[in-house]
């Protein structure tokens, strides 16, 4: 039972539940961008290279026999595989990059307001002029 406890300590606590997000959120990310590359990169990456599709790219190491399938080394497939994993790291970082420096920036501190400006010599003449005479009566 104590084991039991434990794990169910282990299982809301926020890392956890945060990682798990993250891997949700991750795998739909990952969808996209697989569709990025195979869908909008790859098609006019094709067509600069010659019109060739990457993943047809492949040597064939053994023919077909009559009831056996050709033995054949996809690499294309890993060229494709290669590229959706450096757009993918490519995207993660950037987005990564922004969310540090959104870290790091400080909130803006709030403007100061500018001080009063002195005031003009009539009214510290005046002042002085009031001060004299509150003066003048309490002596009296």
């Amino acid at each position: 039972m104590n084991a039991l406890k434990e794990f169910r300590e282990f299982a809301v606590k926020g890392n956890v539940v945060d990682m798990a997000v993250g891997v949700i959120i991750g795998a739909a990310f990952g969808k996209i961008v697989s569709s990025l590359v195979a869908d909008v990169i790859m098609p006019p990456l094709g067509v600069v290279v010659g019109g060739v599709n990457f993943t047809n790219l492949k040597v064939t190491l053994r023919e077909a026999l009559e009831d056996k399938p050709a033995v054949t080394l996809n690499y294309g497939t890993f060229l494709q595989t290669i590229f959706d994993f450096l757009i993918i790291a490519w995207a993660i970082f950037m987005f990564v990059k922004v969310i540090n420096r959104l870290k790091r920036t400080p909130p803006p501190e709030p403007a100061a307001t500018p001080a009063p400006p002195p005031p003009s010599r009539e009214v510290e003449l005046l002042t002085e002029i009031r001060d004299a005479l509150r003066g003048a009566k309490s002596l009296h």
